[in-house]
């Protein structure tokens, strides 16, 4: 799930504090080779969760020469059978020491305890499974028949193989998460990979990285797990020559600079980018539910997410009635620690985050926006009071840019082909929603270009559901036997019949 890149930079030490956590390259667990550290801070109020390795690009490229090796010269890309029992293997030890990462993903992200028993951990646990069965019936080989040419028979068929050296940047927002949908497929592949965290949440892709080398027989160099705060390790990632495959999940402008510094070697690279979707609400709808379902989107994880639909359009006729349910739904949403189950949502992660979309907020009340709630940054900590906007400009920058902030806008339309006309004038396609009448509903849904669409509140996350954008919301997708087989490359033979 992604973000703009306002990511404090963070402080970098060379000397005092020694990692919590530490990288893994070619199949041990190392310090940066400079012995700098930096630091990861708890969103909620401030205090240092600890200090990850600050890895440079000499650590990067340590990192791809040994997923190369691993992927040239071990049987990890061809041995189907070791990829299945070393992802079961993965998938047992991330439920046995879920508990420790739950811990650690409250802390270190922000995540309140619910969501850490769905899409901030457990779901993502789920991914790895799916991918372990998959393999299981998986066909590698297609036969196409036989053909007869120049007087003989030739037999046909495609092969499915690994497409090489994977590196995989992801996003603060949902770490597991991230990290698991790129590496589960890719290892099942029979790629190799070298993973980096984000600069703002470290030290959870780290345990991941530990927990392979000390609990699973995946061989070393397969995976290499790698954090920094220096921005040309990302740069090494996405133009070294010996990485066949880009995937990053992260804010669009990224993704546009990551494409263009990939196309010098023509690696193929999918994208998981920013999004800014639309729920539209129609006149035969219940009007309660849409209502609920969108006030309890843009408020989860503090609205850090690339698919929630953060822009609601409602029939002109009914705009105060669903405003006026929105505003008593917003002032239920609790929010504050996210160690307490009490509280529904927590922290940006962090203070220049909260400063973009409170300016956001801001400029749009100026430009005109009626603010109905919220509005207002809560300290200590990170957090953002839910807020809702309505008389907004469809063409103004609070309803075209990506907040990543507990922020919804109401948008009034016409009828369904001025809904259709407002949902999709954005450069984004990533998901979006619509609430009426099923058929209905869905016949205007096939109108709007995004990946992923919920009918009446449909729930379209899952291991088995691929998931990405249209337009600049990204390239290829993630999970599913779609998200699979974006590592596979295809090999056409053919044999003259003797």
């Amino acid at each position: 799930m992604p973000v703009q890149n306002t990511a404090a930079t963070p402080a970098v030490t060379s000397v005092g504090p020694t990692a919590d956590r530490q990288l893994l390259i070619d199949g041990e667990l190392v310090d940066a080779e400079s012995k700098r550290v930096f630091s990861s801070s708890n969103p909620a109020n401030g205090e240092v969760v600890g200090y990850a390795p600050d890895a440079s690009a000499a650590d990067a490229e340590r990192a791809i020469a040994a997923a190369r090796r691993a992927f040239d010269c071990t049987e990890w890309s061809t041995d189907v059978g070791l990829r299945t029992r070393c992802l079961e293997q993965l998938h047992r030890t991330l439920l046995d020491h879920s508990e420790e990462l739950r811990a650690l993903t409250i802390e270190e992200v922000g995540a309140t305890r619910m969501l850490t028993e769905g899409p901030h951990l457990d779901n993502p646990i789920k991914v790895v499974g799916y991918y372990a069965d998959l393999l299981k019936n998986y066909e590698f080989i297609e036969d196409l028949g036989t053909v007869e040419s120049r007087g003989q028979q030739h037999r046909r068929w495609v092969e499915r193989e690994a497409s090489g050296v994977v590196a995989a940047i992801i996003a603060y927002n949902y770490p597991n998460q991230l990290a698991l949908a790129k590496l589960a497929p890719a290892l099942a592949a029979g790629c190799t990979v070298v993973l980096k965290g984000a600069p703002d949440t470290p030290l959870v892709t780290l345990a991941i990285g530990e927990l392979i080398a000390k609990h699973t027989d995946i061989p070393a160099g397969v995976v290499n797990v790698i954090s920094g705060a220096d921005p040309h390790v990302g740069a090494v990632l996405t133009t070294s020559p010996d990485v066949d495959v880009v995937t990053f999940t992260g804010s669009t402008a990224t993704g546009r600079r990551i494409m263009a510094a990939a196309s010098e070697t023509l690696k193929k690279v999918f994208l998981e980018l920013g999004g800014k979707s639309a729920m539209v609400v129609l006149d035969d709808a219940d009007f309660g539910s849409a209502a609920m379902m969108s006030t309890f989107m843009t408020t989860s994880h503090a609205g850090q997410g690339c698919a929630l639909m953060t822009r609601m359009l409602v029939p002109r006729q009914h705009h105060d009635e669903i405003v006026e349910m929105l505003a008593q739904n917003f002032a239920m949403v609790t929010y504050g620690d996210p160690a307490d189950p009490a509280n529904y949502m927590g922290p940006l992660i962090n203070d220049r985050q909260r400063d973009k979309v409170d300016g956001m907020v801001q400029r749009a009340v100026v430009d005109g926006a009626t603010l109905v709630t919220g509005g207002r940054k809560v300290d200590p900590g990170y957090f953002y009071e839910p807020t809702l906007l309505t008389n907004v400009d469809p063409h103004s920058e609070i309803a075209q840019e990506e907040v990543f902030g507990p922020v919804l806008v109401v948008i009034p339309y016409e009828d369904d082909d001025d809904a259709v006309r407002i949902a999709n004038d954005s450069i984004y396609g990533l998901s979006g929603g619509v609430f009426g009448d099923e058929e209905r509903a869905i016949a205007l849904a096939r109108r709007i270009r995004t990946g992923t669409l919920c009918i009446n509140g449909g729930d379209y996350s899952g291991p088995d559901c691929p998931f990405g954008g249209y337009k600049q919301s990204g390239v290829g997708r993630e999970l599913g036997v779609a998200g699979f087989e974006e590592f596979l490359e295809r090999k056409t033979f053919a044999a003259a019949v003797q």
